[in-house]
């Protein structure tokens, strides 16, 4: 403590001196410049006389604005504006005496005025120096004499503007930028930070970069259209490409413009970022108790994730696999909500347990995730994906609609629309017990009139209004989800990580993919949106080519393919459709207040179809042969096209 109470006490002083003496060098030159290096002989008796007043003012100004006390190698433009300030202070004082007549104590007003520029210019340029020298010196000693890699960065705007003085600034971060790319026109030729702006992204092969082997793309604010665009082009002329942040991620706090990362698959999709009434998302939610079935999953869990942002009373975490429900309730507590977080380990076909647990928990919305998903296991064992997927579906409906709930929302799967697999119709037949619930609720809830008549009778015996409102059911269907277990990307990127081959089914087939945040955010907004019965239908953008997908991901990881990673093509498996379709042929297509966000309304009887599941498809569910069930299966749901082994 006392070495460093001494090095401190070293420090100061030197700084003292190193003050003073600018100081005085620039009154000093002041006068020479003023009386242009011929100064008369009783003005240098008058500057030697004044010389004392000056510095001691100055320094009593610099002292004030605590100059001498910050830390001299952190120079930014306040303190170039707090020395400023100090030296506009001292000569105001300086000319005090002029304007009250003191005549033994009064400047020149041209040299104060030069002096103010010297001292000022002397004071920011000793800072500069300081931090110049210290940056290089801590940077050489951190690369320990390694060679900076010299990268260009896309996007001269704001964001690629600061990384550029963020890698400037800290070479030890091993970077150094050497030219910007940008599309604005006006941009070209012009200097940022020293250098120079080349030309559009697409001609970086043309310029003269020879020691460029990565490109970071600085666009957070731009089109995701065009940021897709110039990452494929900067991939496919070979450069290692990385990407600052997204726009909302900066904005929120989430990251840095600093903190760069590898370009990802969801940076190919091209999509705009979703616009939400998050006002009333929030109020669809706040304070009230939420339930999310399947909490451990991928959409189960972003929905824990964007629910427990939005101030519920309680979130209830159902899940049977308590490993999943572990992690989810874990990240929960790492978020600071795990006062409000509440894991329950139950099966939504335990009708007792449920019961049970709606009776003492009371949640007033339910998002139902949980189920089975995998389309070729579940096309093996027809049995547990009806038995999961459509009648866990339609015995958790039912107690959310013996107690109340306000809200029921299903995850459902764009696998439902012309189902040629056992997983989208046992989705498709959980949609139809929905509508058939709805049905039933709403024929059973009170009409207005009775409504109207049962508030009368409690206003006139004192009591409360009898109110008996119906839950709202509702269904939201969309594609895959980049990420989700059993989705295609984390497949690729294990078998690109183990060499190759990198297995697709065939190179026609086509899927609609949105990211989990993207999807979890629209399920939000759809259930504010639902008035009861609706099936929702998300806007899933352009479909994607899967054999495009993995070329992508190959050339993402620095591979070429075929040269360094074969593609394989393995066949279309049982259920399997080469594209997804959009909308059922007996469906009407209504637009909602959202335009990501679409209204399915199906025609036919849902009640109807609804009771012959119960009573001529549950009790066969494991006393007949997989085919035999699939057949049952159309009957109810007449556009399923089964696979027959």
């Amino acid at each position: 403590m006392k070495a460093f109470l001494r090095e401190l006490g070293l420090r100061f002083w030197v700084t003292v001196c190193v003050y003073l003496s600018i100081l005085c060098v620039s009154f000093y030159l002041a006068y020479e410049l003023r009386f242009d290096f011929a100064l008369p002989p009783e003005m240098q008796e008058e500057r030697l006389r004044l010389l004392k007043y000056a510095v001691g003012v100055k320094f009593l100004c610099l002292v004030l604005m605590r100059q001498t006390g910050s830390m001299l190698r952190y120079f930014s433009i306040p303190d170039l504006v707090r020395v400023a300030a100090a030296m506009a202070l001292g000569s105001t004082l300086l000319i005090l005496p002029r304007w009250i007549g003191q005549a033994d104590y009064v400047f020149p007003r041209g040299v104060l005025l030069i002096d103010l520029l010297l001292s000022v210019t002397g004071l920011c340029a000793f800072r500069i120096f300081l931090r110049v020298y210290q940056e290089r010196l801590s940077s050489a000693s951190s690369r320990g004499g390694k060679r900076l890699e010299e990268i260009a960065i896309v996007g001269a705007g704001d964001s690629g503007a600061s990384l550029a003085k963020e890698f400037l600034s800290k070479p030890s971060r091993g970077f150094k930028p050497v030219a910007f790319f940008d599309d604005d026109p006006a941009k070209r030729g012009r200097l940022v930070h020293g250098i120079p702006v080349l030309g559009p992204p697409e001609g970086m092969m043309d310029a003269d970069l020879k020691r460029v082997r990565t490109v970071v793309v600085a666009m957070p604010s731009a089109a995701r259209k065009r940021v897709k665009e110039i990452l494929l082009s900067l991939v496919a002329q070979g450069y290692k490409v990385e990407i600052m942040p997204a726009l909302e991620d900066l904005a929120s706090g989430r990251a840095k413009v600093s903190q760069i990362r590898a370009v990802d698959v969801e940076d190919l999709l091209g999509r705009e970022p979703v616009k939400l009434d998050t006002a009333g998302i929030r109020r669809f939610v706040e304070d009230k108790v939420v339930l999310v079935t399947g909490a451990g999953g991928s959409i189960g869990s972003e929905l824990c994730r964007q629910v427990a942002d939005l101030n519920p009373h309680r979130l209830l975490l159902l899940d049977q696999s308590e490993g999943s429900l572990f992690l989810i309730e874990q990240e929960m507590n790492e978020r600071g909500m795990g006062a409000i977080a509440t894991p329950v380990v139950a099966d939504i076909l335990d009708e007792t347990r449920l019961q049970e647990l709606f009776r003492r928990l009371r949640p007033q919305v339910v998002f139902h995730a949980a189920a089975h998903k995998h389309v070729y296991l579940m096309e093996r064992q027809p049995g547990e994906a009806v038995r999961n997927n459509s009648v866990g579906t339609r015995v958790l409906a039912a107690v959310a609609a013996a107690h109340r709930v306000e809200a029921f929302v299903l995850i459902s799967t764009d696998k439902a629309i012309n189902p040629t697999n056992v997983m989208g119709c046992s989705k498709r037949l959980a949609e139809i017990h929905l509508q058939a619930m709805h049905a039933r609720v709403t024929a059973a809830a009170p009409q207005p009139a009775a409504v109207a008549a049962g508030g009368a009778r409690g206003a006139a015996s004192g009591k409360p209004a009898l109110q008996v409102p119906a839950t709202k059911f509702m269904a939201v269907r969309f594609g895959n989800v980049l990420g989700s277990s059993g989705s295609v990307v984390p497949i690729f990127r294990r078998q690109i990580a183990a060499g190759g081959p990198v297995t697709v089914t065939h190179p026609d087939v086509t899927r609609y993919f949105m990211t989990i945040p993207e999807a979890v955010g629209l399920v939000l907004q759809a259930a504010v949106l639902g008035e009861g019965g609706e099936i929702f239908v998300l806007d899933m953008g352009q479909p994607v080519k899967i054999v495009d997908l993995a070329r992508q991901m190959i050339e993402l990881s620095g591979f070429k393919v075929d040269e360094d990673i074969e593609i394989k093509f393995t066949g279309l498996k049982p259920g399997e459709k080469l594209y997804e379709e959009l909308r059922h042929k007996d469906e009407d297509h209504l637009p909602t207040s959202h335009p990501r966000i679409m209204r399915f309304v199906p025609q036919g009887n849902p009640t109807e179809a609804s009771a012959r599941a119960i009573d001529q498809l549950e009790p066969l569910l494991y006393t007949v042969s997989p085919n035999t069930l699939k057949a049952q299966l159309k009957e109810i749901v007449p556009e399923y096209v089964p696979h027959l082994d």
